[in-house]
């Protein structure tokens, strides 16, 4: 781990994976008291950044000191998020996974993903669980607009588009959830931590 003093209150932990992102974010979590004034605890891809730290370089000292354990499986909220595979990708999909198009809802609902962390959009979440042999390319030329609900995939990650946007990723189906209120609490469905399964609507 590295961490890197930003500003006059803040602190920029790096680490190698998204797994390590994710042990150290529930750490930082468990351990809250422990680190003093704090604003926020925001996860990205390889960082976790610590806002309004009182001693960040202090803060630092002892946050390299910690042990932290990998992150159990099992740890943090579920929840089921039904889906139509009907998205205009699911073929593409199909041939790089070397399945046929019915099995790429079996092997997307077998799967428990986690939000790693949230950004590109309000309520959009970055979804780590595919394993590495179902990692995907973004599209070559992206699309101008993608629609709300849409279930995305690329790279090392899935997500679901809160609402219409450009997007490269490949599209394999499509979600009646809301992904993003402002009238409810929390807003977001889903946030760093959260557990998603992916249930093929009607089965």
């Amino acid at each position: 781990m590295r961490a890197l003093v930003a500003g006059s209150e803040g602190l920029l932990l790096e680490v190698d994976s998204a797994a390590q992102v994710a042990a150290l974010h529930a750490e930082l979590l468990r351990r809250r008291a422990e680190l003093g004034p704090v604003r926020d605890i925001v996860p990205a891809a390889r960082t976790v950044l610590l806002d309004g730290v009182r001693e960040p370089r202090a803060l630092a000292e002892r946050i390299a000191r910690w042990e932290v354990p990998p992150l159990a499986g099992t740890e943090g909220p579920l929840i089921s998020v039904p889906v139509r595979y009907d998205g205009p990708d699911l073929a593409e999909v199909a041939r790089l996974w070397d399945v046929t198009e019915r099995e790429v809802a079996g092997v997307v609902g077998s799967l428990v993903f986690r939000v790693a962390f949230c950004g590109f959009a309000p309520g959009f979440g970055y979804l780590t669980g595919l394993p590495e042999r179902l990692h995907l390319p973004r599209r070559a030329t992206p699309r101008a607009s993608v629609p709300a609900g849409s279930l995305a995939l690329a790279g090392e990650y899935a997500g679901v588009y809160p609402r219409s946007s450009p997007g490269g990723w490949q599209l394999i189906g499509t979600t009646d959830a809301v992904l993003w209120d402002p009238e409810r609490d929390p807003a977001a469905l889903f946030a760093p931590g959260v557990r998603v399964r992916f249930e093929e609507a009607g089965a």
